[in-house]
């Protein structure tokens, strides 16, 4: 599916195939894109600039700007030479489809930018060229404001961190009205952050936000914040729980300096967690998982308070949000399940209707196959839930072939996914797939996630096993037929489910593995993962 973000009633894409390797930035207008043939519009082809600068260059990712005056849209284009994480950025006219002469246009380093105004940027990236501004994982420490017509090297600090922080970014925050608040996020951990608007004569203001917290849009008025952690918002009575969304009124905070009253934006339940918040159109949306199924409501401020409510998908599977914007009246939804193909849906705001634009075709035979979803108890009493598919005809007699997925870290969720892999050379042949949703993840808030942090891990280790011996225990398998997959994070999962019970399994698979744990963290990003493993050099976390 070629998804695309909306800007000014046409739909951009980047896309690659045989023949553009390097890929297309294209566009096409709404009505063309919604239909089957859509009628895009090269804007840049990034083989075409390759050729003609003789470089190796990769596309790495855009940031437009178009002032609410109606003057053209100017972006900054990330260009990484070899695909590297570092890139230069470069300035382009997006109506023109030219390169702006003269305009901005950083050196290669780890960075980034965000527009303050036509003329302005936020920049952060390695400012001595020789890694001196650059913190101990190897990302920007400072942030300045740089202007146009003069040299990057003149730009204006605003806000510096420490080598020891994980980097430090810049932000905007685009209003209605059309106002951009400048800002500057300094990551302390991986997941602890200090954010900062510039306030009059440049002085940072520090949101009054906790550190485990994310700051959102504006939706009117209010700012959206997400948060990790329990909140008691200083001098207010209110109390509020680690996966709440909560906010406050933006202007109050900047005009006397003083948090606002907080509100409850939306709460989870025990089995949901907050997955995303945007501003769409006139409204705002909200993605969450239910019970590890994704849901997308729509929020609205009342005079009774924030209410919401769901949007009608396809299904029990996986759903977020692919674009949502304040300017755009349309939102675009993906959705898939482990038996539904991906699919690209239109939420139009104003008619409150959903509709799908675009599915990719089925890759093997559904039919026959089901999904269950069951929940084994881990050695704390800790009900652990996990999917299963498979045909619905299997013997319980510990004879099917049966795959175990999992990953268990950094918050991030296993969500139903359609896998033409899986299906046609897994399932069609009559195996058994599980996806097991351990603690380390998020499906169900920050506090699944961090109930196995540091010293803590064991548990999502724990969690592993007793899927596995559910599946075996239910007659749906046995050692003899598991086999169990991960990778990175789920690679040091696996190096431990094969040192720890070598006994439950014949086959374990183990992708690009994070397993030297007592050096990881001197491997330049792996500075960055203290947080969620404990460092080897404080000796009770060793």
């Amino acid at each position: 599916i070629p998804y695309g973000t909306i800007r000014d009633g046409l739909v951009y894409n980047f896309w690659q195939d045989e023949t553009h390797v390097r890929g297309l930035w294209r566009r096409a207008t709404l009505e063309s894109y919604s239909g089957d043939e859509p009628a895009w519009e090269t804007v840049i082809d990034f083989d075409a600039l390759a050729a003609e600068e003789e470089a190796n260059w990769v596309f790495k990712g855009v940031d437009c700007f178009k002032p609410e005056d109606g003057a053209k849209t100017l972006c900054m284009v990330a260009l990484s030479d070899g695909g590297k994480d570092a890139v230069i950025q470069r300035e382009f006219d997006l109506e023109t489809k030219t390169w702006v002469e003269g305009g901005f246009e950083t050196f290669e380093a780890k960075q980034g930018v965000a527009w303050a105004d036509a003329n302005t940027l936020l920049v952060g990236t390695d400012w001595g060229g020789d890694g001196s501004t650059l913190t101990e994982s190897g990302y920007p420490s400072i942030v300045k404001r740089w202007t146009r017509g003069t040299p990057l090297e003149e730009a204006k600090p605003l806000v510096a961190g420490e080598k020891t922080d994980v980097g430090v970014w810049p932000f905007t925050i685009e209003r209605v009205d059309g106002r951009v608040h400048q800002g500057v996020v300094e990551a302390d951990t991986f997941f602890t952050s200090s954010y900062y608007l510039i306030g009059a004569d440049d002085v940072p203001v520090k949101l009054p936000v906790p550190p485990r917290s994310s700051p959102g849009d504006v939706y009117k008025g209010q700012l959206l914040v997400s948060l990790q952690q329990d909140w008691e918002p200083e001098g207010q009575d209110t109390a509020f729980k680690s996966g709440d969304v909560v906010s406050f009124d933006l202007d109050l905070f900047l005009t006397n300096g003083a948090l606002p009253s907080v509100d409850l934006v939306f709460r989870p339940t025990a089995r949901q967690s907050f997955e995303r918040v945007s501003t769409a159109g006139d409204t705002a949306l909200i993605a969450i998982n239910d019970n590890v199924v994704g849901k997308i409501l729509r929020l609205e401020r009342t005079e009774d308070g924030w209410q919401t409510t769901p949007l009608d998908l396809p299904g029990a599977g996986q759903a977020s949000l692919a674009f949502a914007d304040r300017k755009a009246a349309t939102a675009f939804l993906n959705y898939e399940g482990f038996l539904t193909p991906d699919s690209l849906l239109a939420y139009n705001t104003e008619a409150g209707t959903v509709s799908t634009l675009k599915s990719v075709p089925a890759k093997f035979e559904a039919e026959g196959l089901t999904v269950q979803q069951f929940e084994a108890i881990s050695a704390d009493g800790t009900k652990v839930p996990y999917f299963i598919v498979h045909r619905a005809d299997i013997p319980l007699d510990g004879t099917t072939p049966t795959l175990l997925y999992g990953y268990g870290g950094f918050q991030i969720s296993l969500t139903p996914s359609y896998s033409p892999v899986t299906g046609k050379l897994w399932l069609e042949q009559g195996g058994a797939y599980v996806l097991a949703n351990i603690r380390g993840g998020g499906e169900f808030g920050p506090d699944w996630h961090q109930a196995g942090l540091k010293g803590n891990r064991q548990r999502i280790y724990d969690d592993f096993i007793a899927v596995a011996e559910n599946l075996i225990s239910q007659g749906i398998t046995s050692p003899e037929h598991l086999g169990i997959m991960g990778g990175s994070n789920g690679g040091l999962l696996m190096g431990v489910m094969l040192t720890q019970r070598p006994d439950l399994w014949r086959a374990v698979v183990v992708q690009v593995p994070l397993l030297e744990m007592l050096r990881y963290h001197l491997l330049l990003a792996g500075a960055s993962w203290v947080d969620e493993y404990g460092s080897p050099d404080v000796p009770e976390e060793r």
